[in-house]
């Protein structure tokens, strides 16, 4: 063969071969592939777990968002009966059994920090109103029963408590937070206003009269 095939050989080859990655230009094979992918993956996937929440509650409806708009409307529902365990002593205490008092209920839990600035406000407030028909009703949730007892011993609290240890009382009134307050009139209705956040010493009297006059 001559020099001048061999030649023509050699380049058709180098014309037809797959290219090498020079030390400065690594190989790629594939799509390039961004760091950002699992964290993009990761907001798509909580964006659709939220849409099915939003979903889920807008065809099964929300009771506890309900019974709030309800009250914030000037309407008064009925409060949701239930029967706990007490924690300041022994038996059971169902909602139902105070009708014919008003009641400020209210959901706390003994790691609320806000609760604890709380607690002696609704102490003095029992103290002052329990003799005008007035009971004031704690409902410990999503807590153990006895860090509840250690923080009423620490607070110096008397008004009744009840424990709601896996918080299905408090999801039936829809709490998202706590402190949490409803004043429940003497027939059992929701009435005057629902607090989201710790009550002042002068909210609880205001809010106490008017429902006293439902």
């Amino acid at each position: 063969m001559s020099s001048r095939a061999v030649k023509e050989r050699s380049r058709r080859a180098a014309a037809t071969a797959p290219l090498r990655p020079t030390p400065n230009q690594p190989h790629r094979v594939g799509r390039r592939l961004s760091w950002k992918s699992p964290l993009q993956a990761a907001a798509l996937g909580l964006v659709a777990a939220l849409l099915v929440l939003l979903a889920w509650r807008l065809a099964t409806g929300d009771p506890g968002n309900g019974l709030a708009a309800a009250v914030a409307a000037g309407r008064a529902p009925a409060a949701p009966d239930f029967e706990l365990s007490r924690l300041d002593g022994g038996g059971k205490l169902r909602l139902s059994s105070l009708q014919g008092k008003v009641v400020l209920l209210n959901f706390w839990a003994s790691w609320c920090v806000p609760c604890k600035g709380e607690a002696p406000r609704l102490e003095a407030a029992w103290r002052r109103w329990r003799g005008r028909g007035v009971v004031v009703l704690g409902l410990d949730t999503h807590d153990f029963s006895s860090d509840a007892r250690g923080f009423m011993r620490r607070h110096g609290v008397t008004y009744p408590n009840v424990h709601d240890g896996p918080g299905g009382t408090a999801d039936r009134y829809g709490s998202g937070g706590f402190p949490e307050t409803w004043f429940v009139s003497r027939d059992g209705r929701l009435v005057v206003e629902h607090v989201n956040g710790p009550l002042a010493a002068e909210q609880i009297d205001r809010d106490l009269s008017l429902a006293l006059r439902r």
